[in-house]
């Protein structure tokens, strides 16, 4: 199967809304204070279309979003960015597109920010190795107080 990265466009809101949630579901994330909750779930294109702000989406050859990955400024801090709703579905884990995703997502960060932060789950444990093997360092506790409170691992890269 052949996977192809674009940005984000209109018509994947409710695809990436969806990849998401089913993420989540999967690892027992769909509960308030995590990205079930996020008011802008489903308005990415919106949400991601001004300078600093970016989201790649993964579509398979039928043109399903199957994963998608975000960099956008972390409110309340200087020269930080975050490394948001990073996402695949089980079918694309384990072909190398994450890797891609980190990849064009790190590279554009670097061109505006000094700094990658990153909340998530600690039973996500496929997802806390990639995160140490790009260089992101464990935090004991979040970086600031956040929409996604019940997040239980925190991560910080120099860029």
């Amino acid at each position: 199967m052949e996977y192809r990265i674009r940005e984000i466009e209109k018509k994947d809101n409710k695809q990436v809304e969806n990849v998401i949630r089913t993420c989540l579901i999967e690892f027992g994330g769909n509960h308030e204070g995590l990205a079930w909750a996020d008011p802008d779930l489903g308005r990415f294109s919106e949400v991601y279309n001004k300078e600093g702000y970016k989201y790649w989406v993964v579509e398979d050859e039928s043109g399903n979003i199957v994963g998608g990955c975000g960099i956008g400024k972390l409110d309340g801090t200087q020269g930080v960015c975050e490394l948001q709703k990073m996402y695949c579905l089980k079918q694309v884990r384990g072909t190398g597109i994450a890797h891609k995703l980190m990849k064009l997502a790190l590279d554009y960060a670097k061109k505006y920010y000094k700094r990658c932060y990153i909340e998530t789950l600690s039973n996500m444990i496929s997802a806390n190795k990639f995160y140490k093997k790009y260089g992101f360092k464990n935090l004991s506790k979040p970086l600031i107080r956040t929409q996604h409170y019940a997040c239980d691992v925190w991560y910080l890269k120099d860029l």
